[in-house]
């Protein structure tokens, strides 16, 4: 094995030593046997490219490309051309599984349970990671470097980790990075000998300033062990999730301003209501005699980009002690004040507040932040609802169906913000919410038209196995198939709401729980809910419940619609005190207990709303097959190159005695590429006629092939050193032969090698190489010659 391969196997090494300290961090810990198979492929695409020799930029892009195609195959193989070729939709995909795993991180405690995005998260970063360090170390021969990228994989790890036995960690991940520095030193000592300074010469010609690569490697490898040592002592340790409030964008300082740009919260719905097990997750106890209309709303998301449904980028402030009355509500609006404590499970780590909407005032401990347009609670530097117990006061806003019919067209800043919807919706979204609430006279009954439309009359079923893709069109497949559970219910009402023009966003939360016989209510994972949330000037963001069988119909939406089933008394509840049965469904007879059962399973806070048929499907294809073949191509074109080479190499020529010469010299030169496909490398030091005798004895030809060589190096000789040139007659067929008995001894892969990955192609960047440096010395050379002599006019 060759220094430089030992190298790159300590490379790929030191890169997953390294890794080795992000295994606490989530489980189980399969991933690592997947990441460290797929940097194998990665370093051996470098090695092969080194060994061609392709150029340095060329073996980097195809360690990249290689690298991708691999993503391509193990994450993304249902969104990509034949399962391989990435695609604009691969690229969405990649995009999805990257928040949700940004997403899992904040949510979850460590160990983190392996979802995708976390998965992706961690392969793609190893990968990531070992092709900076096989690009440092063994491409551009600077191992010291590549320490930077090892240190910043183990800080990471070091940073959100607070096991006691992390130091072991770090001895893997220094013993990696020492191992490196030594293979480097003894590869540069085995080839050059000890360098005490001065320039020196490297493969390829190509002049070095190194000095004492050993000695300044052991020196930059202290520093950055001693880095790594320190770091993990400055970085905080993280209690609860993954990442803390700043990671999720929370500004810092006294709280009386920063920005919130806060991850989508539906992941923690999903996951919560994926549990084999309906933990309780709050312990509420409120003042309110009717429990069934007790949502506890966490956030928001009024942001939505046609892919998924998101909280926007707002200002946070301190909490105040009393809260502004809510956007839009008027003093007409009958309304009761409701006091509530919650009390939070000591392993429940939610960095929203779950309170009872529109919250008035909050007492709680810690440090949080309040969102003033959602009017929400945000923990800040890394606060969470883990075993808090707080105090809401809240209103329970009580507008009537007339005062809702009656409610004045939305303020053109509030349609402006709240009634977009991306150019790309399929347009059978739009269409099926006009025909919908066809023959409505306001905004109010094209709202409830649109509630009964999903939870009564439309034909939709309750259903947390359905798929209906990814991207723009997954609305519209929903529409289609008439299955899905609260995310699609709610984003297809809220969507199709604002193309009505009216403003519209979706809330997450918790559905009403279970009373108990303590008079508490019990809120558990499978309580985990979204909902839509309209706006109505005079009366403010109000609740509607489009999903069947989950959470209560509001009073104040019965319908009109003709053929409606809905009943007269829209709360069955209505009236009942804090029984068990206050939590039934209007549009279907559901228990607590059996809507716990059930549940809201969401698969993936982007997979609600993305993909299908709609957007842009007519062009995917076409473009796809486009890129398919651009990429087949693309691996083909060493083979097709070579071929057009030989052909013409070996083909007609002029017969004078130029074209003799020239005809004579390219098929010499066809003569040693064919040998240097089969892994000998041209040696031009050698004369023709020893060159011969070494590509007979290193390609093990036969007597007829080496007879073939040696007539064609005396043909060259021929022409170099007469004093008049002579064709040899079938000089050409000689190669030709030459060629089959280089092929006879050769293994499979040396082959296939030769056919589809020919060494000699590296012709191809020389030429361009020397045709970029000539056309700069041309351009150099014609600059003067466009300056006006001292004192010309113009």
């Amino acid at each position: 094995m060759s220094g430089r391969a030992r190298l790159a196997l300590t490379a790929a090494a030191a890169t997953l030593m390294a890794s080795c300290a992000l295994l606490p961090l989530v489980s189980p810990r399969t991933w690592m046997f997947q990441a460290a198979f797929l940097v194998a492929i990665q370093t051996g695409v470098g090695a092969a490219a080194r060994r061609v020799p392709l150029a340095r930029p060329l073996t980097v892009a195809a360690q990249a490309l290689v690298t991708l195609l691999m993503l391509t195959v193990v994450f993304a193989r249902g969104h990509a051309v034949a399962g391989l070729i990435p695609g604009p939709d691969t690229f969405r995909y990649f995009a999805d599984l990257l928040q949700q795993g940004s997403e899992d991180v904040s949510r979850y405690a460590i160990p983190a349970p392996l979802s995708d995005g976390i998965r992706l998260m961690l392969v793609g970063g190893v990968l990531v990671v070992g092709l900076i360090v096989d690009t440092l170390a063994v491409t551009f021969r600077s191992a010291a470097p590549a320490g930077l990228p090892l240190l910043a994989l183990y800080s990471v790890a070091a940073g959100l980790s607070d096991e006691p036995t992390d130091w072991l960690w770090f001895l893997v991940a220094a013993a990696g990075y020492l191992l490196l520095l030594l293979a480097e030193g003894r590869d540069r000592l085995s080839q050059w000998g000890r360098v005490f300074g001065g320039v020196s010469r490297v493969p390829g010609g190509q002049e070095s300033g190194a000095v004492a690569p050993v000695r300044t490697g052991r020196r930059i490898g202290f520093a950055v062990l001693s880095v790594a040592l320190f770091v993990p002592f400055v970085m905080p340790s993280i209690q609860g999730g993954l990442l803390d409030g700043t990671g999720n964008g929370v500004g810092v300082g006294a709280g009386n301003g920063g920005t919130i740009s806060a991850v989508n919260p539906l992941v923690s719905l999903r996951d919560s209501l994926n549990v084999d097990e309906d933990r309780q997750v709050l312990s509420v106890r409120t003042s309110t005699a009717d429990v069934s209309d007790l949502y506890l709303r966490i956030v928001s998301l009024d942001d939505f980009d046609g892919t998924t449904w998101k909280p926007a980028q707002r200002h946070i402030t301190g909490v105040p002690d009393t809260f502004p009355t809510p956007a839009g509500l008027g003093g007409d609006i009958k309304r009761a004040t409701v006091r509530t404590t919650i009390s939070a499970a000591d392993w429940y780590a939610q960095d929203w507040l779950p309170m009872p909407y529109p919250p008035s005032g909050v007492k709680i401990a810690g440090t949080w932040r309040y969102e003033p347009v959602g009017m929400t609670l945000v923990g800040d530097h890394g606060q969470n609802t883990r075993g808090e117990t707080y105090q809401v006061t809240s209103l329970d806003v009580q507008p009537t169906a007339e005062q809702l019919a009656a409610a004045p067209e939305p303020t053109a800043a509030m349609k402006k913000e709240y009634t977009k919807v991306p150019s790309s919706l399929p347009s059978v979204v739009a269409r099926t919410a006009q025909d919908v609430t066809a023959g409505a006279t306001n905004h109010y009954e094209e709202a409830v038209k649109l509630q009964d439309y999903f939870a009564v009359n439309g034909g939709f079923q309750y259903d947390t196995q359905v798929q209906v893709g990814r991207g723009e069109g997954a609305i519209a497949n929903f529409l289609k198939q008439k299955r899905g559970f609260c995310v699609h219910f709610s984003f297809a009402m809220a969507t199709m709401a604002r193309t009505l023009g009216i403003p519209a966003r979706v809330a997450v939360g918790f559905a009403p729980g279970t009373p108990q016989a303590d008079g508490t209510v019990s809120v558990g994972l499978k309580d985990a809910h979204a909902w839509p949330e309209l706006y109505f000037e005079g009366v403010g963001w109000t609740r509607f419940e489009p999903t069947p069988t989950r959470g209560t119909t509001p009073s104040y939406t019965v319908s009109d619609s003709p053929g409606s089933s809905v009943p007269d008394q829209a709360v069955p509840s209505t009236g009942a005190s804090a029984a068990p049965s206050a939590s039934a469904s209007a549009s279907e007879s559901c228990t607590a207990q059996q809507r716990k059962l059930d549940g809201c399973a969401s698969p993936s806070a982007a997979g609600a709303v993305t993909d299908g048929d709609g957007g842009g499907t007519s062009l995917r294809w076409p473009l796809g097959a486009l890129g398919g073949i651009a990429v087949v191509a693309l691996l083909l074109s060493p083979m097709l190159w070579r071929q057009r080479v030989r052909a013409k190499r070996l083909g007609s020529y002029a017969r004078t005695e130029e074209g003799i010469a020239a005809h004579t010299l390219a098929v010499w030169l066809e003569l040693i590429d064919t040998a240097w496909d089969f892994g000998i490398l041209p040696d031009e030091s050698q004369t023709p006629r020893g060159t011969a005798a070494r590509i007979v004895r290193l390609g093990r030809l036969d007597p007829v092939s080496a007879a073939s060589a040696h007539r064609v190096a005396d043909a060259v000789e021929q022409v170099l050193y007469a004093p008049l040139s002579r064709l040899t007659p079938g000089i050409a067929d000689d190669v030709r032969r030459v060629a089959v008995g280089l092929d006879g001894p050769a293994s499979g892969l040396t082959h296939f090698r030769a056919l589809l990955l020919p060494r000699s192609a590296v012709r191809v960047v020389w030429a361009m190489s020397a045709g970029w440096a000539r056309l700069r010395g041309r351009v150099a050379a014609y600059r003067p010659t466009l300056r006006k002599p001292s004192g010309q006019q113009g």
